[in-house]
């Protein structure tokens, strides 16, 4: 029973700090009150948490104000990844611009890189830095994004990244020592310039460029819209970079990504038979 009031307490207080936060949106101190809140019920007992957080999302409509405050809640407290992975992308995904979205992706990176998947952590990361240039949680997606690069062995990425995540560590000497540690196999690193084009004496017309091809995975071929909405919905909350060709034969084909290279897409491709199932193949698009 005490347990119980105490997390019912602590969701209260998350509404409070939500509502105060549609009255004043912008404010740091607010959001930082409203992300503390979300802690105070993940470190309760998980089993008690979670179902407190499954009856609370029950009965709210997903258009309240708390609700994608108490998605990411129930992210942070699931019982294993694919749910927890499953909440973090719907807040990210369907609520891109409430308070949770980048901490959801941070959360995001640590649990995709503890998957042992570097291509989504870089994912994750990379988009909290595109979408979310100016949050203070940027350095901890940097953090997790250089280290899943150094993973791939792309120093020349994950470099650039440390050296943001050291930059941004501030007075948090804990996480500024975790970040020096991968920083020093930096050192020596540059990145090099991009290469200029020269042409040979006498030449008085450009070369014409070749065709670029880019490639994706297929994950679906069929007749019905229905079918294909879902499909597409799916990937999307997964984080996945999808949309719908369709061509004489007339069936809808769900893609996803445009990739540079083959190996990118095969890597891409490794991932949705882990999270999708099913046969997705590569294919050539020009």
């Amino acid at each position: 029973m005490r347990l119980g009031r105490m997390v019912a307490l602590a969701v209260l207080g998350l509404s409070v700090c939500a509502t105060g936060l549609s009255a004043q949106t912008g404010s740091s101190a607010q959001k930082d009150s409203v992300r503390l809140a979300a802690l105070r019920v993940a470190q309760t007992r998980p089993d008690s948490a979670r179902a407190m957080i499954r009856r609370l999302l029950a009965g709210l409509s997903s258009q309240d104000s708390i609700y994608p405050g108490v998605l990411f809640t129930a992210g942070r407290v699931a019982s294993d990844a694919a749910t927890a992975a499953t909440n973090l992308q719907r807040v990210v995904v369907e609520y891109p611009r409430s308070v949770w979205a980048d901490s959801a992706l941070v959360l995001l990176t640590q649990l995709y890189f503890a998957q042992g998947d570097p291509a989504a952590t870089v994912q994750a990361a990379e988009r909290l830095r595109l979408d979310y240039p100016d949050s203070p949680l940027r350095g901890r997606a940097d953090f997790w994004g250089a280290r899943a690069y150094f993973d791939l062995k792309d120093d020349a990425h994950g470099c650039p990244l440390i050296r943001e995540a050291l930059d941004g560590a501030g007075a948090d000497v804990e996480f500024k020592n975790q970040v020096s540690f991968y920083a020093s196999r930096c050192v020596s690193v540059t990145v090099s310039p991009p290469a200029v084009a020269t042409g040979t004496a006498g030449d008085t017309q450009a070369r014409p460029t070749p065709p670029a091809v880019t490639y994706a995975v297929q994950v679906l071929a069929v007749k019905s819209a229905a079918q294909v909405d879902e499909m597409l919905t799916r990937l999307k909350v997964m984080g996945f970079d999808a949309r719908v060709v369709r061509d004489t034969s007339g069936l809808f084909k769900v893609r996803v990504g445009r990739y540079a290279t083959h190996e990118d897409a095969a890597q891409a491709l490794r991932r949705l038979k882990t999270r999708v199932g099913g046969q997705p193949f590569v294919v050539e698009e020009p």
